[in-house]
């Protein structure tokens, strides 16, 4: 037989048949475990964690079949409970698979500690960044005589003087004593007062 009649006898096109219903028999199988393994179509709302104990979100993550890992402990924040859940990803509300790892942040059990800068001789608008970025607050400013103006020249918390470098909680405010940059123009007038004094005093 030749290899023309072989193409078009009944045995080939049985078997070619045959291999194009097993070929496409695999693909509509791999397709179909591709979607079982994968949860194809079948998503998850994240739900909102915030401000949960662990616990509570382990229950609750539990029923979605979804999991947790804790990252991280983050600096106390006052508007969430202590040990509640501050920050959590994905957010609430994504999309995600079966079994997907819903990473959180918890608050702290309260405001750690910094040590307080050295701010004499720096001015106010310079002690404002400067105490904010350390998690502590400017409180009562008070004004005293002195050359320059909105220097700071002491730092107090609850009326006592602190120290800088003296450890304080964060969120605490650090009041400030200031120069009021009256006291030079209050000497020149006294001097001229002086001077104009002296000069009548020669011409009587």
């Amino acid at each position: 037989m030749s290899f023309k009649k072989f193409l078009f006898s009944f045995t080939f096109i049985k078997q070619l048949l045959i291999a194009i219903t097993i070929v496409c028999a695999t693909l509509y199988l791999f397709i179909v475990w591709i979607g079982f393994t994968t949860n194809h179509g079948q998503e998850i709302i994240v739900p909102n964690l915030s401000k949960l104990t662990l616990e509570q979100a382990e229950d609750k993550l539990s029923e979605l079949d979804l999991d947790y890992e804790l990252l991280d402990t983050v600096d106390y924040n006052a508007d969430y409970p202590k040990l509640s859940i501050v920050q959590q990803d994905p957010n609430p509300g994504e999309k995600v698979k079966q079994n997907r790892v819903i990473y959180l942040k918890i608050n702290s059990t309260g405001y750690s500690k910094v040590r307080i800068p050295d701010l004499i001789q720096k001015t106010y608008r310079q002690a404002v960044p400067t105490l904010a970025a350390l998690g502590l607050e400017v409180g009562d400013t008070s004004y005293v005589p002195n050359l320059a103006k909105d220097m700071i020249l002491e730092m107090k918390m609850n009326g006592q003087p602190v120290k800088a470098g003296q450890q304080v909680l964060k969120m605490t405010k650090v009041d400030l004593v200031l120069g009021d940059g009256k006291i030079g123009f209050e000497e020149e007038e006294l001097n001229n007062s002086e001077n104009d004094s002296i000069k009548n005093d020669l011409k009587q």
